[in-house]
């Protein structure tokens, strides 16, 4: 299935390595998407686990009518308030009808910039998100849940579950493509069958 949907992927330095894998490889390997990755300045960045992705493009150039999703990958940096220009993308990509996830501490990000008011939203714990964050919009809102939470258009999931987050980043962008997403589900959930 080919939606030619777009996706920006959002990895500022030391980002999480598990959580980016299945929500992109799925994205381009199984729905065809084009996916970008968009890093602060363009430039390198390194994860959690030393393996360096470069040949990004400006996070900062980034256009919102380029992306029918933007997503937000986990990195302790984000605690810190690391590329504010992630927000305005985010916000504006929302705006527009696309969907925007984020995992782990890119939760902090719309937090802080107050894409969670009234909106269903998960992390990595309701203290932790409030610790970093601080007093945010939507607070009451928060799911205390292991998986991932969707509310108009935003994916929100902790770091522990990025099968969960991939599967409704997809389903979010699919309307249509319910048996496909459910193949993608049943293929994640098999080896917790064992």
């Amino acid at each position: 299935m080919s939606e030619n949907k777009r996706m920006g992927l959002v990895l500022i330095e030391a980002f999480a390595d598990w959580e980016y894998g299945l929500v992109a490889a799925s994205a381009v390997a199984w729905f065809g998407f084009s996916l970008t990755v968009l890093t602060p300045g363009g430039r390198p960045v390194t994860s959690m686990a030393g393996v360096t992705v470069s040949g990004g493009s400006a996070l900062e150039a980034a256009q919102a009518d380029d992306f029918d999703a933007v997503i937000l990958i986990g990195s302790d940096r984000w605690e810190k308030g690391a590329a504010p220009e992630a927000d305005a993308l985010a916000r504006a990509v929302h705006e527009s009808g696309g969907t925007v996830g984020a995992i782990c501490g890119g939760t902090v990000a719309l937090a802080r910039c107050g894409m969670l008011g009234g909106r269903a939203h998960t992390s990595n714990g309701r203290k932790w998100l409030r610790d970093v964050a601080g007093d945010y919009a939507g607070a009451e809102h928060y799911r205390d849940t292991p998986a991932a939470v969707t509310d108009d258009r935003i994916v929100t999931a902790p770091g522990t579950a990025p099968a969960t987050f991939a599967v409704a980043v997809m389903k979010s962008l699919l309307p249509g493509g319910e048996d496909q997403i459910a193949e993608m589900r049943a293929m994640m959930a098999a080896e917790h069958t064992v």
